[in-house]
């Protein structure tokens, strides 16, 4: 048997689908990346970066895909740029364009042109959410082996949590999108799960919500991300002060409305809590709890470092959540976690070592953590080095390792199939 041909598509270039990319690569099974834009400051295309408006220019320079092992980059970008410069400059407003239908036009696009142009000589195509439906339905005909990545949970899971959200508090329901998703998006989601032949999920969380519509367990791989221990490492603290920290979307789905709450009722002295991301509540509702916490906007990645070593515990109460790379981040920097199941916490620590896992929803709880850390110094920077250590294990060299092992173990399996079907 020949050795398997695989090209990998994705329409942004996240952590985990470089890893992945340089999973397949490893074991020469990567064809090429499929993208939209793969930005090369060594292209001479890419000298022209400075005559755009500087909004676009810092978003596309972003955008960078380094080879794996010279496996060739194939770009769809011109989509992708109007959308940035319809969004960055104000004119989709204007011209009465959401964000995320402009995101939906890149994507579907994106799958098309894969389902088109991309699928000849393969043994298989790895795709993700709202990118594969179209090139999953053609890749069947063909005989070609559907390998779904899934980095959040099925839309039914979150669509019922952040249902009960909205029930339990009406003035945020304007700030949950996942309630206004549009039919025929909602049905290539179905489609492509339907269509998928293995799905690959980063938390046991994001598995349940497969097995919740009768996804066979046997067709769910759960591989936790990697933490990015070289980019993110223990600094000193430069005082004893005590620091809760949130790093994410200041959002209804984060659960910061929770943390708010048991903050409030806290009333430590000499102690911040802080809030560092976009704020996607209602406009206006954050301004209530301005006296008690402090809230950075945004922040470029590279600054997020010095902003989880300040901290003296990193809280992330989501309701719902794929995975959270920030668990990863802050434990890098040996800082300990208060989480929620309904996130990777119970895939990548160990309640009450690294931090704690809090049921969702509840301010009692994070109350109770919140003041035990406070309270606990000695024990709380313990915590810390164990959630570093636990971080250096879990490396993004581990993830590339099970991924590649997993998908050469499918084909094994596949080719073990075939022979049988050919013998009877």
């Amino acid at each position: 048997m020949s050795t398997p041909r695989i090209s990998l598509v994705h329409q942004i270039n996240p952590s985990f689908a470089k890893n992945a990319a340089l999973a397949l690569a490893e074991v020469n099974l990567l064809k090429e990346v499929i993208t939209s834009i793969a930005y090369d400051s060594e292209a001479p295309v890419w000298r022209y970066l400075n005559l755009l408006p500087k909004k676009l220019k810092n978003e596309l320079s972003r955008r960078s895909w380094v080879s794996p092992n010279g496996v060739p980059i194939q770009t769809y970008p011109w989509r992708e740029i109007i959308r940035i410069l319809l969004s960055r400059t104000g004119l989709a407003s204007r011209l009465g364009l959401s964000y995320s239908g402009l995101v939906d036009w890149v994507y579907v696009s994106l799958d098309r042109q894969v389902a088109k142009n991309h699928l000849q000589g393969l043994d298989a195509i790895y795709s993700y959410e709202d990118l594969a439906a179209t090139t999953f339905e053609v890749a069947k005909q063909q005989g070609i082996l559907c390998l779904y990545d899934l980095p959040i949970p099925f839309y039914r899971t979150t669509c019922n949590i952040m249902r009960q959200e909205a029930e339990r508090f009406p003035e945020l329901a304007p700030a949950i999108e996942s309630l206004h998703e549009p039919a025929w998006k909602i049905e290539r989601k179905e489609r492509e799960v339907q269509l998928a032949d293995r799905i690959f999920v980063a938390s046991s969380f994001t598995k349940k919500s497969l097995l919740e519509i009768g996804v066979e367990s046997e067709k769910v791989s759960v591989i936790p991300y990697g933490a990015p221990v070289d980019y993110f490492q223990p600094q000193p603290k430069l005082n004893n002060y005590f620091r809760a920290l949130f790093v994410g979307r200041v959002s209804p789905r984060k659960g910061v409305h929770y943390l708010l709450q048991a903050w409030q009722k806290l009333q430590l002295d000499d102690a911040e809590l802080m809030l560092v991301g976009s704020n996607l509540f209602p406009k206006g509702w954050l301004e209530q709890y301005k006296d008690i916490c402090r809230h950075v906007p945004s922040t470029p990645h590279f600054l997020l470092n010095q902003y989880y070593s300040s901290a003296s515990v990193f809280v992330f109460p989501s309701l719902v959540e794929g995975f959270a790379l920030v668990l990863l981040e802050a434990m890098s920097c040996g800082i300990p976690v208060i989480t929620t199941p309904n996130t990777a916490g119970p895939d990548i620590l160990t309640d009450g070592v690294e931090g704690f896992i809090i049921p969702i929803r509840d301010v009692e709880a994070l109350k109770q953590k919140l003041e035990w850390c406070y309270s606990h110094p000695h024990e709380l920077a313990q915590m810390g080095r164990a959630a570093r250590r636990k971080a250096e294990q879990l490396n993004w060299a581990l993830y590339q390792q099970r991924l590649a092992n997993q998908i050469q173990e499918i084909f094994v399996s596949s080719s073990h199939q075939l022979t049988s079907q050919i013998q009877i």
